[in-house]
């Protein structure tokens, strides 16, 4: 019998890696659409998946891309926009773009990753914009299950590293937002919902909420990744007329470490309401027994050794 395959959107990325190889662990034939192969490299080397050049916003090539998959999964999304990458056109175009060319292409398997506390009337452009890709999705008519993680950590992650290098790099961390409470979930837990949710018919039309097993305040994040770097600061937890303008000084600059949309989004405590969904047979990684082995000074590894980690072997 010929495993069935599974489209990732996005499946170069952060989370993208760590599903795909779930998925092939699981059996899968993988079919990946990017427009920067080199960032999809790794995955070249597997034997069942196949990468393919391809602007997924384009549905003259996405429905095409589509036919005979068994399943598509969309993870793509932004953080901040940047010129023509908007979270109108990242999150809003595209999920409408998906969900017609997955009827068109005949795919009636839809997972889709939203983020938590994604809201119509949320607090921010990036929540709003979340919340209504969502509605999308679940108006489709089609087999969808969407995720709403927390924040998600991993070693190749954008939020703790980020953390880790300013505290590395600046001996005081003034900090918009200190209070914000977050309740990080492990990379590989995520993947793995997705990798089940896809052959689980008792997933469809679900959303779920995925986060780590304890909630922290930013104040409490960065303190511990500051120990783990070998590098804790003093931390200036900075008043909200203070925090807007440290944001806005910082999306200004190149890399757009911070900026007044993610603050919005702050406002908003990012904690699950309920337990680990149970239909995924799964406790949640803890933070720390992950984020030591990437954090820690020296704690290198290779490419190879991040696939690993991500497959599960």
């Amino acid at each position: 019998m010929i495993p069935a395959e599974v489209v990732v959107l996005g499946g170069s990325g952060f989370v993208g890696r760590s599903v795909v190889a779930k998925l092939v662990a699981s059996g899968h034939r993988v079919r990946v659409p990017t427009r920067r192969r080199e960032q999809a490299r790794h995955l070249i080397l597997l034997p069942t998946v196949r990468v393919v050049d391809a602007d997924v916003h384009n549905p003259a090539v996405l429905t095409p891309l589509l036919r005979g998959a068994a399943a598509v999964v969309n993870l793509i999304g932004i953080l901040n926009e940047a010129g023509r990458e908007t979270f109108a056109r990242a999150h809003v175009e595209l999920a409408r773009t998906v969900v017609a060319a997955c009827k068109s292409a005949g795919v009636s398997r839809l997972l889709h990753m939203s983020a938590l506390s994604a809201a119509e009337n949320g607090p921010s452009q990036y929540l709003r914009s979340k919340g209504e890709a969502e509605t999308i999705v679940a108006a489709s008519g089609l087999d969808w299950t969407i995720f709403r993680p927390s924040v998600i950590f991993g070693r190749e992650d954008a939020f703790l590293n980020l953390f880790a290098r300013l505290s590395r790099l600046f001996p005081v961390i003034p900090l918009g937002g200190a209070d914000a409470r977050f309740q990080p979930v492990y990379v590989g837990d995520v993947a793995q919902c997705i990798a089940h949710a896809v052959d689980d018919p008792a997933t469809q039309k679900e959303r779920y909420s995925l986060c780590g097993p304890r909630a922290y305040t930013l104040r409490e994040l960065v303190r511990y990744v500051g120990e783990l770097a070998g590098a804790q600061r003093p931390i200036i937890a900075l008043p909200p007329a203070l925090a807007y303008l440290q944001a806005l000084v910082l999306e200004a600059l190149p890399g757009k470490l911070m900026s007044r949309d993610n603050l919005a989004s702050m406002r908003e405590d990012n904690v699950c309401a309920a337990p680990f969904p149970p239909v995924f047979g799964l406790m949640p990684t803890s933070l720390e027994t992950v984020a030591p082995e990437y954090l820690a000074g020296g704690a290198l590894k290779s490419d190879y050794d991040r696939y690993r980690t991500g497959s599960g072997r």
